[in-house]
């Protein structure tokens, strides 16, 4: 599917605000704004049919390549703690999962939406994958679809909107986005982003507050979806900026109003939508803090993290403009090349010195480019969570800013050039199919854990020195896989590049212990203790290693140390009730098993062994 730029006069002149619309978009496209912005002229605009067949080709290729995942599996990444593992979720839509849903902070964030998106896949198909993957692209596709009538609304430019629709929908860094079940907050957060700003759109033309209403509305859904909206009512300036050009009202130039006074109008407009942003963002650093996912200025010195930020920048990029090496995780470097850090921040301010210098002719790129910085700004680092560089589903929104500069940028470069047309149709080709082809190929690796771990491993190990953390993930899918001897060697890879890793100690006595190397999987758990001794499963697993032994008075004392971190471990309660069972002490046994049903009520041997339980107190009782 090719698509042509279309021509794009570039000179300020064209630049006049519409009486009808309040509003422009592209220097080109004003005869056609007032026709777009009225919802029954859209319909008649001689364009729109053009708008549809776009859409349905660009859907249609998009459904061809993404459909794979459809037989693609859960991952042990973030898939187990949002979906498989997670008693609310699997429990689908019912009374207690809804409250839980509205007022937890798993899973270091506040989402209810996302959580509810995720209970009514477990409610439409179960624990089948395949329907939860087909969710994400479903939403994936309608995204595509309003950003599409969003630029052409806008701008009434029909080949430079499919264009930013199609990167959108077919860039191998969105793979990240679409085949990770557990990033359905990012395609959410997305679509509500794309809804509010084409309400928002629709409101600054006609100023009807129902629309203004509305706008906030889905905003604060977005909010509940992924926090990741904060930095929209930016956005919203931004487009305010170019194309709608409200700094250019005629009504506000009538008032001989400065550019300083406009600007504060238009921020006093969003007070609401900053408003929303910065609750959304106390909860979600509150969220984040207790979960224990922000690294502390020790673990992520702050001069990093400034130095990882400006670097993190150019990477996206160079990842959106050459697409390769593309991985689930990039370790997060101990140092940073000096020289990296001042070429890339050269690179920066260097582009937005361009950006805003041209603003008057060319406003697309002040747009574009601060789309893209404002975008990433809550994902960069300076809030560091989690130990990643950079992370390709960041790039899921913020590429679009780099999208517009290209759209509208070439076209009006080459304004005049001899053949242009067939040159902008072959470069923008070349992107579309060269994007959809290594989308296709990028979704491969993440049929299974497994197949995508081994693919990070194989991009990062020699650039980074080796991910602690993949490669335990690894060692992780293969011991479910039941290969002990691959999870091991994985294990003690990690271990390797970072001994003080506790899960992967603790993990490592799983596959020791499953080796029936019972001393060997005693020395792992005590050593992961002695890393973290607030470990619930290192001093389960421990007190299970331990029972084995015989040690029944410490196997007892680890399973009850496991209850004083985490009273709601019901595995720990039901090895201790077994244990206490074994020991002769019934009725604390039968107490034990109680505990554990209330908080895993369908967990088939604890049924079973309480009532055995039950049965030899009435035997002992009896006589």
């Amino acid at each position: 599917m090719l698509f042509c730029i279309r021509s794009c006069r570039c000179d300020i002149k064209n630049y006049q605000p519409n009486e009808k619309a309040n509003a422009l978009a592209s220097a080109s496209d004003k005869s056609e704004m007032s026709n777009i912005l009225s919802p029954d002229a859209f319909k008649k605009h001689p364009q729109t049919h053009i708008l549809v067949i776009v859409y349905v080709l660009l859907a249609c290729l998009t459904s061809a390549i993404y459909l794979q995942v459809i037989n693609h599996d859960f991952i042990n990444f973030d898939d187990d703690i949002y979906i498989t593992s997670n008693k609310y979720v699997t429990g689908g839509i019912t009374a207690e999962n809804l409250g839980w849903s509205l007022t937890s902070i798993y899973a270091a964030n506040w989402h209810p939406i996302t959580w509810l998106s995720h209970m009514a896949d477990v409610q439409l198909y179960g624990m089948n994958p395949g329907g939860h993957h087909l969710t994400n692209i479903i939403i994936h596709l309608i995204s595509t679809l309003l950003l599409l009538i969003f630029f052409f609304r806008l701008t009434g430019a029909i080949w430079q909107s499919a264009f930013v629709a199609a990167i959108f929908a077919l860039h191998p860094t969105h793979v990240e986005s679409v085949a990770w079940v557990a990033e359905r907050k990012d395609l959410l957060s997305a679509l509500f982003y794309f809804s509010t700003l084409l309400i928002y759109a629709e409101f600054a033309t006609k100023r009807t507050p129902i629309l203004y209403f509305l706008a906030l509305f889905s905003f604060m859904l977005g909010l509940m979806s992924k926090p990741m909206l904060v930095s929209l009512p930016f956005v919203m300036l931004l487009i305010d900026f170019w194309p709608l050009d409200r700094f250019g009202d005629e009504r506000l130039k009538d008032k001989q109003i400065s550019f300083v006074a406009k600007l504060i109008l238009l921020v006093k407009e969003k007070i609401p939508f900053f408003a929303c942003a910065l609750i959304s963002g106390i909860i979600t650093i509150y969220a984040q803090n207790q979960w224990g996912a922000i690294n502390t200025l020790y673990e992520a010195p702050l001069g990093l993290r400034l130095s990882n930020a400006i670097v993190a920048y150019v990477k996206y990029i160079g990842k959106a403009l050459w697409p390769h090496d593309l991985s689930v995780y990039y370790p997060l470097p101990t140092y940073i090349p000096t020289w990296h850090i001042i070429g890339s921040l050269v690179i920066l301010l260097l582009l937005s010195a361009i950006s805003f210098k041209s603003r008057h002719r060319y406003p697309f790129l002040l747009t574009g480019w601060f789309w893209f910085l404002v975008t990433l700004v809550p994902v960069i680092g300076l809030i560091q969570v989690g130990s990643q560089s950079i992370a390709d589903r960041y790039t899921y929104i913020s590429m679009i800013g780099l999208s517009i500069m290209i759209a509208w940028g070439i076209s009006c470069l080459m304004e005049g050039l001899r053949y242009r047309r067939l040159i902008l149709c072959s470069l923008t080709g070349m992107a579309v199919i060269g994007s959809a082809a290594l989308t296709y190929r990028q979704l491969s690796y993440w049929q299974d854990s497994i197949s995508l771990y081994r693919h990070a491993i194989q991009v990062t190990d020699g650039a980074t020195g080796g991910s602690t953390f993949i490669h335990a993930n690894l060692g992780l899918a293969l011991y479910d896989k039941g290969d002990l001897d691959g999870a091991i060697q994985e294990y003690e890879e990690a271990l390797s590049i970072y001994p003080n890793y506790a899960n992967a100690l603790n993990n490592l006595g799983l596959a020791l212990y499953g080796k029936g190397d019972i001393d060997g999987a005693i020395q792992s758990y005590e050593e992961a203790l002695l890393v973290n001794p607030n470990h619930v499963n290192a001093h389960n697993n421990l007190g299970i290693a331990l029972a084995d032994t015989g040690n029944m008075e410490k196997a007892i004392q680890e399973y009850q140390k496991a209850l004083s971190i985490d009273m709601n471990n019901a595995n720990a309660h039901f090895n201790l009730a077994h244990a206490l069972e074994l020991k002769g002490e019934i009725d604390m046994a039968i107490a034990e098993y109680e505990k554990g049903l209330q908080i895993d009520p369908n967990n088939e041997m604890a049924n079973r062994n309480l009532n055995f339980a039950l049965d030899r107190q009435k035997a002992i009782v009896g006589r």
